[in-house]
């Protein structure tokens, strides 16, 4: 589980990753996982790089938003049976926690990177890559997409990478524990009917809608839009009343960026304001 020899550079437009493809348009930063041949699956260097990345969006302003794909017609089969699962049945209890640490890493980077993400799931998004779909702030699926947790599948429990903390808050507690608990496939139609899922397109077109509601995304105020993704993480500890609070001072300080002033001018001005950040 070696590190790959592959810093993360600013800016990230000019970075050229080796375990996944990267596009920066319009401040939306596109990620697309490139192993079309075997579904997209994750290994050791690709946890550790997408990691790195997501960590390394958070000083970069000219990425506003991000998008989450798969190449090929398939998000991501989950970590490689061969590159990932043969290697730990062979792992000692200090190198498994290691691992099982390493990849609940990438979940913590997606989570504390500013930027929202949105997860555009074609095929089938099944293991890590359903987890990878889970921990992004929106999801859009292709008619036929499948996701399964399928962690009970290979004899493991199904509290992978966060997945009994974020799943039963998007579905729902018993939805949860049924995929949870049975690794079976939901369907695209069950994922939007549960919520999981924002809305269900067509396959030619759940990357070029992920990239518009990205680009929507990308064009409002970045502070705001960044404290907005900080406030849905932290109130999930917090009371009704602390949640209130500490919205009231969230909001306070996005009224004192020059955004908001924009907002007002424009407003005033009946025109769409121009937001730039800061």
């Amino acid at each position: 589980m070696s590190r790959p020899a592959n810093p993360v550079t600013l800016p990230l437009a000019d970075y050229s990753p080796q375990h996944f493809l990267l596009v920066v348009v319009d401040g939306v930063a596109t990620v697309t996982l490139n192993r079309p041949e075997r579904k997209n699956p994750l290994t050791f260097e690709s946890y550790r790089e997408l990691t790195d990345f997501f960590r390394a969006c958070a000083f970069d302003d000219a990425v506003k938003s991000i998008v989450v794909t798969g190449a090929g017609g398939n998000f991501s089969s989950g970590g490689d049976v061969f590159e990932i699962i043969g290697p730990l049945v062979k792992m000692d209890t200090k190198g498994l926690t290691a691992f099982t640490r390493m990849t609940g890493d990438l979940v913590k980077a997606m989570r504390a990177c500013p930027q929202p993400i949105v997860a555009a799931v074609e095929g089938i998004c099944a293991g890590a890559g359903a987890i990878v779909a889970m921990a992004s702030d929106m999801r859009l699926a292709a008619s036929g997409a499948k996701v399964a947790f399928l962690f009970n599948k290979v004899g493991l429990a199904g509290c992978d990478m966060g997945a009994c903390a974020i799943l039963p808050r998007i579905i729902g507690q018993s939805r949860a524990s049924e995929l949870l608990y049975t690794g079976r496939f939901m369907t695209a139609e069950e994922g939007e009917r549960w919520g999981f899922f924002s809305r269900i397109v067509t396959p030619e077109q759940v990357l070029p809608q992920a990239q518009v509601l990205a680009k929507q995304i990308a064009e409002g105020p970045t502070f705001a839009n960044t404290m907005t993704k900080r406030m849905l993480a932290m109130e999930w500890a917090m009371s009704v009343e602390e949640a209130i609070e500490a919205e009231a001072v969230a909001q306070a300080l996005c009224m004192t960026t020059a955004d908001f002033e924009r907002a007002f001018e424009a407003f005033a001005n009946k025109v769409k304001p121009v937001f730039r950040g800061d």
